[in-house]
């Protein structure tokens, strides 16, 4: 994960001045599972952590957090405030893939973990290559896999 000092605002400025498509959060919190399977076992992986520094700064966010930050529109808030409320995050790990007009990408919400660091790769393109503007990341996968 990318340090940040909880502007969000300042992340996008620093997003689109380094190149990249938009920032990826995942909201995590300490007693999940899943959080920390997606962490040690497909997120420590090398070729994820290059595709994705390459193309997002990528961010947590501790869905139970009392750590103030800046949302993107600006305003003072929460980590478990950001998650709730603006975002409903209800269950973890969710990666939400962000643009760089501070909006959620099209079909931007990825709930769960991943299979594994090929499945998690796959979603990144998906988003990078712009697929999740015309089909569901089912559909996607699917595709890739006849293909």
């Amino acid at each position: 994960f990318d340090q940040t000092f909880g502007d969000f605002t300042e992340e996008l400025a620093t997003a689109a001045d380094e190149g990249k498509q938009g920032i990826l959060l995942m909201f995590e919190m300490d007693e999940c599972p899943f959080c920390h399977r997606m962490k040690t076992t497909v997120l420590n992986q090398p070729e994820v952590e290059a595709y994705f520094r390459e193309h997002f700064l990528i961010f947590a966010i501790d869905i139970e957090g009392d750590i103030e930050v800046v949302d993107f529109d600006g305003n003072p808030t929460t980590m478990k405030v950001l998650a709730a409320q603006q975002y409903r995050v209800r269950a973890t790990p969710v990666f939400l893939f962000v643009g760089l007009d501070g909006q959620p990408m099209p079909r931007g919400r990825y709930t769960g973990a991943t299979r594994n660091a090929e499945e998690f790769l796959l979603l990144g393109r998906y988003f990078v290559e712009g697929h999740n503007t015309q089909e569901s990341f089912t559909r996607f996968k699917r595709r890739q896999a006849d293909g």
